[in-house]
């Protein structure tokens, strides 16, 4: 059984994967963003989960809940589901955390990042971004590219761990809206599938998937340079280097 950790379990995609992980018997640590939202998962914590508390728009928090998650011992695989879709914290959520954690975070087997089919209208572009939440520069569709073209460099630069995007697909969620068309169930799917799973297709790297089968990207994802562009850009504004 797996020691997986999963951000963003309040609600949505990310709750639905930790509950589904802890009925396999896997080892669940969840993450909510504020004190208030605890009672949002205490049907995990009831299942065994242990939460933890950090708002990722806040980079102080955002180290904190890796010092938090590096004090619970090493982890199996992190899934970086936690995201917003229209509030000024689209950069900072979605793709300054993901970025931050993976860095400081004791080095995992897995590592899952939830993507987008909308990362494909995304700009291969970082001038002008404001990172820090401050100021509103960048799209969702922005953001998703940029956190699968993290998931890409991660791949590369550390290629005994297998480090995956994933589009979940429209989906009934919170963010979603209830008329989504997607089914709900193949939405967590994949990321519980590459989080554990024991299957080749699983212990892959450097994929983009969707519903349990790799799907096309945005090509900006596959550019050397255009990642090592984030890499610097993104250390430089948390003060944090990738390892």
């Amino acid at each position: 059984m797996a020691r997986i950790f999963i951000t963003g379990s309040a609600d949505g995609l990310g709750k639905a994967a930790a509950r589904t992980l802890l009925s396999d018997g896997h080892e669940v640590i969840v993450h909510v963003r504020s004190e208030q939202r605890l009672a949002a998962v205490q049907d995990l914590v009831t299942q065994g989960a242990v939460v933890l508390v950090a708002d990722l728009a806040v980079l102080e928090q955002t180290r904190d809940l890796a010092r938090q998650v590096n004090a619970l011992g090493q982890m199996d695989a992190v899934i970086h589901n936690a995201g917003v879709y229209s509030d000024p914290w689209i950069l900072p959520v979605n793709v300054v955390a993901p970025y931050v954690l993976t860095a400081l975070i004791q080095r995992p087997k897995r590592l899952v990042y939830l993507s987008s089919g909308m990362h494909k209208g995304g700009r291969a572009s970082l001038d002008g971004m404001d990172w820090s939440g401050r100021r509103v520069t960048g799209t969702y569709s922005d953001s998703k590219l940029f956190v699968t073209t993290l998931a890409s460099a991660v791949a590369r630069r550390w290629p005994e761990v297998f480090s995956n995007a994933v589009d979940p697909g429209w989906v009934p969620t919170k963010m979603g809206g209830p008329n989504a068309p997607d089914d709900l169930r193949l939405g967590h799917l994949t990321q519980e599938w590459l989080a554990t799973s024991d299957a080749a297709e699983a212990r892959t790297t450097d994929g983009y998937w969707h519903h349990q089968r790799r799907v096309e990207r945005h090509p900006a994802t596959h550019d050397l340079k255009f990642q090592a562009q984030l890499l610097d850009e993104l250390a430089r504004a948390t003060g944090v280097s990738l390892p």
